[in-house]
């Protein structure tokens, strides 16, 4: 994950109709990737949230002095997919959500799993998930998840955005998300778009 930083831009609002919300679950390549092939989802754009500062750029975030985490604003449509579903995703393909501050070969802060919510009813809906999902998980290791309100959205580099789609072969691609969208595919058929 390399390049020259630059300052980054806040993401846009949602478009009439559109609700977005922004997850952190470990690198935002893989993140982004997986809900670029959820049905209903309009955008993922990857970024950064919950630290410090008023913009964000990858060679500081990735130093994780500025409590950043990556994450991906996803926009969506709600007449077609819920929050609720998104979260289902979230929870069970785009990340392990057990594992704190780190995901996969990436450590630190920057890594952490998260929701950023925007509103009440945002962090309602995402506390039930986790809840539920803590109850059904009797005996396993908890959900670490940090719901935190928005503060910013800050837009990554461009050299990050759609990188999964861009570099499939890429080793890092290849070993760490593109299992992910094979889970998707297998575990949520539903949800999944995208080629066969």
């Amino acid at each position: 994950m390399m390049g020259a930083p630059h300052a980054a831009a806040a993401a846009l609002p949602a478009s009439p109709g559109e609700h977005s919300v922004v997850l952190a679950g470990g690198c935002f390549w893989g993140v982004q990737a997986v809900f670029q092939h959820v049905r209903g989802v309009t955008s993922a754009v990857s970024g950064y949230a919950g630290g410090a500062g008023y913009s964000a750029h990858y060679s500081i975030v990735s130093l994780g002095v500025t409590n950043h985490a990556e994450a991906v604003q996803v926009t969506y449509d709600p007449s077609r997919v819920t929050l609720e579903q998104l979260l289902r995703v979230f929870f069970s393909v785009a990340h392990d959500p057990t594992q704190k501050d780190r995901q996969g070969p990436d450590t630190g802060r920057q890594y952490r799993s998260a929701i950023f919510y925007a509103d009440e009813a945002q962090r309602r809906t995402a506390a039930a998930s986790i809840a539920e999902l803590d109850a059904a998980r009797a005996g396993a290791p908890p959900i670490v998840t940090e719901l935190a309100p928005l503060e910013a959205f800050y837009v990554a580099e461009s050299y990050h955005q759609d990188y999964a789609t861009r570099h499939p072969g890429d080793p890092y691609i290849v070993v760490n998300d593109a299992p992910k969208l094979a889970r998707l595919k297998a575990t949520l058929p539903d949800l999944y778009v995208g080629p066969n």
